[in-house]
């Protein structure tokens, strides 16, 4: 194991590859290790290698701008080795040895976001341009409709076109061919970044991507049509992929993928006979991966797979043996540490002492600083890295908030109703304050983390129909004490999800909205109403987006243009809380608007049908639930549990994992209550009648539940 302490690492660059993040330069002829590359977070870029098990810095550039993206330029193989950093709109390009021999400003009116270097070709991407500079001269220019997350350029054979894939935010990678678009591939989830797929179960063109919902797949890319592969689906609530690579860890012939994550799992996937991946090897740390890679770091013999995470750490995972064994057969065989790892651990502890005299050094200079008559009273800025994310599987966000340095407390305040629910791998200690809900506070809970928490996730539910703010108040351990306040928009339908798919034969709702509006107004009001849309407006005339509810599947589109807007939808609530919002939104902005409403009353149906399985399920288990108190005593006084019905015992039986599904969904049950009711008020507000004294008569009808028997009360009030 090998590790580093840098400055906060953002792109460490190990392997001959085209990933984005980590790729290696490659072997020289005098060393058959590999050089590591790392842009930190203060923009200085260092090439170290490792000898005996040691780092030692090969050359090290001076502080600058920071730097958002590290490639590595030139041809393929041992050629590769000229090493590319962006940095706002300029590039810069450096040899092996350290010595600058490019700088090049784009004059781009966006800071680079991603790039990707191949042979004398840059692309570049900004948050929504794509650029093509060969020999630094423009060729070829994109607006994407959609934030671009990551590009990368599939290899080409002679006389044929280069074909750039772009990653972008709406679900979709697009593929290139100069400035037009050639074709659209959909995948599952928000693609974040992107590599080139070789050996990897595909033959040919292939781009492997991780997705912020952490979902893997592989695409196939042909000249007229995509063909998906593979796709690993993220089952266990793993974190958002920020890292991809490929290697052959294990040494047979096939490229091994390689996963950093943002929870901080490292994960080998390795492909057998088949073309399906595999989990291989997982490593789990505890902050979140900024990249990872393969390659022979310190010692040619031995494959390893090097990470490096939030925080400044790189760290090495290496297939050489750390200790020896020596002894003759028969004997009893020693576990020797080797005089290189006595060497190693002697270095390691005096650099340790180093650091914490110059930790003492530096402390005592703040406290004579503090306390002199011309001290300046200032606040030790601190970094936060975080994530607010819908989750489709559970309907619900996570929440992760990481610091650089030990988390001390979060202090979370909304002034909306949400949900905070169980996460297994959260070991800090949450407590609840008395909230005023008239003064607009719905929730105050104290987070108190343990020694050396520097990574935090939620999980988070929201209401729709309820909007607002969620804050974080985030306080680490560093003296003097100080606190800062992330905050996070809860949109009134937080719940849906872009989709690309949209089905016609349900029964829809229709809201429609005419004034004197631009296509700029509406856009916004859609984008302050729901997650996933572009804060740019769109360049087309008219614009369609579709969606799906998280938590019912219900659907919706969205269709606009300048003075007109039309919304269709399965679901009454949902064109309700639309209608709510642009009614308050006109009156705000004082504008006149005509809006009006055609009701499907088919639709009430369909809901309901959705709706079914989940209450049905939920009333089972708050059933089964209430029963085990009462099993359980009665099985202590009762030794033969004949009697009882092959249900009782099955309750007994699973009386544990029951209680733990129960409390990991606190008022999941009021909740689709609170759905049902929404749904039958919703249904009469827009025939101007007020049914609010009918609700406890819904309210009966739930808790002796029958489907039937709801529809029957929904036809007949």
């Amino acid at each position: 194991m090998l590790a580093l302490n840098l400055s906060r690492v953002d792109y460490l660059q190990v392997g001959v590859t085209n990933n984005k993040c980590m790729q290696v330069l490659p072997k020289s002829s005098k060393s058959g290790a590999q050089k590591v590359v790392v842009a930190d977070y203060n923009g200085v870029l260092t090439c170290f290698d490792v000898k005996k098990h040691v780092p030692q810095i090969q050359f090290k550039t001076l502080p600058s701008t920071k730097i958002s993206r590290l490639s590595l330029g030139g041809t393929e193989g041992p050629s590769r080795e000229k090493i590319f950093v962006s940095a706002g709109a300029e590039i810069k390009g450096y040899s092996k040895k350290g010595k600058q021999f490019l700088s090049f400003d784009t004059n781009l009116t966006e800071p680079i976001q991603s790039m990707f270097v191949e042979g004398s070709d840059l692309f570049l991407c900004g948050n929504y341009i794509y650029n093509h500079y060969h020999d630094c001269r423009d060729q070829n220019y994109y607006l994407a409709p959609d934030k671009i997350n990551d590009v990368v350029i599939l290899p080409t054979e002679e006389e044929k076109p280069i074909s750039p894939v772009l990653a972008c935010q709406d679900r979709v990678l697009r593929v290139l061919n100069g400035s037009e678009i050639l074709y659209e591939i959909e995948v599952p989830g928000p693609p974040a970044v992107l590599s080139v797929g070789k050996d990897v179960g595909s033959e040919g063109k292939g781009v492997i991507y991780g997705t912020s919902d952490g979902k893997i797949g592989l695409v196939q890319i042909g000249s007229s049509a995509p063909e998906h592969i593979w796709e690993i689906p993220n089952d266990k609530q793993y974190g958002d992929v920020l890292s991809l690579d490929t290697h052959d860890i294990s040494n047979n012939g096939t490229s091994d993928l390689l996963v950093g994550r943002a929870d901080g799992l490292v994960e080998v996937y390795a492909f057998d006979e088949g073309s399906e991946p595999f989990q291989h090897f997982k490593y789990n740390l505890s902050e979140s991966i900024t990249s990872v890679s393969g390659g022979c770091v310190c010692a040619s013999n031995y494959q390893e797979v090097v990470v490096s995470t939030y925080t400044g750490w790189v760290l090495g995972m290496t297939s050489e043996p750390q200790q020896r064994q020596l002894g003759m057969p028969g004997s009893n065989m020693k576990a020797l540490i080797n005089a290189e790892m006595e060497e190693k651990i002697a270095e390691l502890n005096l650099e340790i002492e180093e650091l914490q005299a110059r930790v003492a050094e530096e402390r005592e200079r703040y406290q004579q600083t503090a306390h002199s008559e011309t001290a300046v009273s200032a606040v030790p800025p601190f970094n936060i890295n975080d994530r607010f994310l819908l989750s489709h599987d559970d309907a619900s966000y996570t929440l992760s908030i990481e610091v650089q340095m030990p988390i001390d407390t979060i202090l979370l305040q909304s002034n909306v109703p949400v949900d905070l629910l169980d996460v297994e791998k959260n070991s800090a200690v949450v407590s609840y304050s008395a909230c005023d809900a008239e003064s607009g506070n719905f929730l105050l809970a104290t987070y108190r983390c343990q020694a050396n928490t520097t990574r935090l996730e939620l999980k988070i539910r929201t209401i729709e129909g309820q909007y607002g703010y969620l804050q974080a108040y985030v306080t680490p351990r560093m003296q003097p004490k100080t606190c800062q306040v992330q905050q996070y928009q809860i949109k009134p339908l937080s719940l849906h999800q872009r989709s690309h798919v949209f089905d016609e034969e349900r029964p829809l709702n229709v809201l429609k909205l005419t004034g004197q509006f631009s296509l700029a107004e509406v856009h916004s009001w859609i984008c302050y109403s729901l997650p996933e849309v572009p804060e740019r407006t769109p360049a087309e005339d008219e614009v369609i987006f579709y969606f799906t509810s998280t938590f019912l599947d219900t659907q919706l589109e969205c269709k606009y243009r300048k003075g007109e807007a039309t919304f269709r939808s399965d679901n009454i609530s949902t064109i309700s809380i639309l209608k709510d919002v642009l009614s308050k939104e006109a009156t705000k902005r004082k504008m006149n608007l005509n809006i009006t409403c055609d009701l499907n009353e088919e639709s009430i149906p369909n809901v309901l049908y959705r709706i079914h399985p989940k209450l049905e399920y939920q009333l089972l288990l708050a059933k089964r639930v209430q029963l085990i108190d009462g099993l359980k005593e009665l099985d202590s006084y009762e030794s033969d549990k004949d009697f009882l019905t092959d249900e009782y015992k099955e309750i007994l039986e699973n009386a544990d994992v029951l209680q733990e599904e129960f409390k990991k969904q606190p008022c999941h049950l009021e909740r689709l209550y609170g759905m049902v009711t929404d749904l039958f008020i919703d249904r009469h507000k827009f025939k101007g009648q007020n049914v609010k004294n009918k609700v406890a008569q819904l309210i009966n009808i739930l808790d002796n539940y029958d489907l039937n028997s709801l529809i029957e009360f929904f036809q007949s009030n």
